[in-house]
């Protein structure tokens, strides 16, 4: 197996893990509903956001979709970690745990250029 398909695939699956399979199973905890209502969005909102991050994790890590469709996955995810990352700053000010979107966006922007790399 080449280096960058191993790092596709390590990169990927570990975005997979926690922005599709966490928030499958971990959406409706009471834990998931308080960080919500802490962010001070609506209850739906947090139904919302899993179905696309599991959705869009899904678009990533399936293979016969369409590249079409990988970039839009790609983009949305960088949207949403953007913005998960001024929410937590906008209501708890800078913190070690506002960094953590920063550091999945890390790990996304390693699948996207090794996924480049796999197709060029």
């Amino acid at each position: 197996m080449n280096k960058n398909k191993i790092i596709f695939w390590a990169s990927t699956g570990l975005f997979f893990a926690f922005q599709g399979l966490m928030p499958a199973f971990t959406s409706q905890s009471e834990m998931a509903k308080e960080g919500i209502r802490h962010l001070q969005y609506p209850a739906y909102f947090g139904v919302m956001l899993a179905v696309f991050k599991v959705v869009g994790s899904l678009v990533l890590i399936i293979p016969q979709v369409p590249a079409r469709f990988k970039e839009w996955a790609y983009g949305c995810f960088i949207i949403e970690l953007i913005a998960a990352f001024w929410s937590n700053v906008a209501v708890d000010g800078f913190t070690p745990m506002s960094l953590m979107p920063v550091a999945f966006l890390g790990v996304l922007a390693t699948s996207y250029i090794s996924y480049h790399r796999l197709k060029a």
